[in-house]
């Protein structure tokens, strides 16, 4: 009978032990999920039929002043506030109501010197006569002009966008070494005027760089 007992608990034993180390071995992963996992860490490509993310589209263009500049150097005064980059533009000035504009298209860009008096004369209803006055500064030759009567305002397309009257335009046309450089201060005739003893002062900084 003993010998019967300790059979059953040998073969119970036996049977428990099967079972318990079973339920401790993991299963084998699957090929798919092994292939799935790269080795060592490495990072795989994706597969064929994931499409790719586009390329990024390129930045706009941004309007720069010519390569280079216009070789000049100048003092902007303290009253006046520099306003953000505009195209066509090398800087724009704010004074109150009225705005000066600093152009530079280039070596021997431009036009003429008398061909932009007389364009800008007729930025005015009845293109009035323009006082004009001559300046050497630091060698170079400047050629100051002012224009009073009704602004036609011209737009990006030049034409007008309604007469202002009584406005002044306060002008100057450097010949700087790189080419020829323009100032052009325009506004009410009292803001204008208000802004002459600076806009000279301005001229009178004019250095080569």
């Amino acid at each position: 009978m003993a010998r019967w007992i300790a059979a059953v608990l040998v073969v119970l034993v036996a049977v428990l032990g099967f079972i318990a180390w079973r339920n401790s071995t993991p299963p084998p992963a699957s090929p798919r999920a092994s292939a799935a996992a790269p080795a060592n860490g490495a990072t795989t490509s994706p597969p064929s039929d994931v499409p790719a993310e586009p390329p990024a589209a390129p930045a706009p263009a941004v309007a720069t002043p010519p390569a280079g500049g216009p070789g000049v150097v100048w003092n902007v005064p303290s009253p006046w506030s520099v306003s953000p980059p505009r195209p066509m533009r090398l800087a724009t000035y704010e004074i109150g109501d009225a705005e000066c504009a600093v152009f530079y298209f280039g070596p021997n860009q431009g036009g003429a010197v008398d061909e932009n008096i007389a364009r800008w004369s007729g930025q005015f209803a009845g293109a009035p006569q323009a006082k004009r006055e001559e300046r050497t500064v630091r060698g170079m030759k400047v050629t100051r002009v002012e224009i009073r009567g009704a602004y036609l305002a011209p737009g990006a397309d030049m034409q007008s966008q309604g007469t202002r009257p009584d406005w002044e335009l306060l002008g100057a046309i450097v010949q700087g070494s790189q080419g020829p450089l323009f100032f052009k201060l325009t506004g009410p005739a009292a803001t204008v005027g208000a802004a002459t003893k600076d806009f000279d002062a301005l001229l009178a900084s004019l250095a080569k760089r």
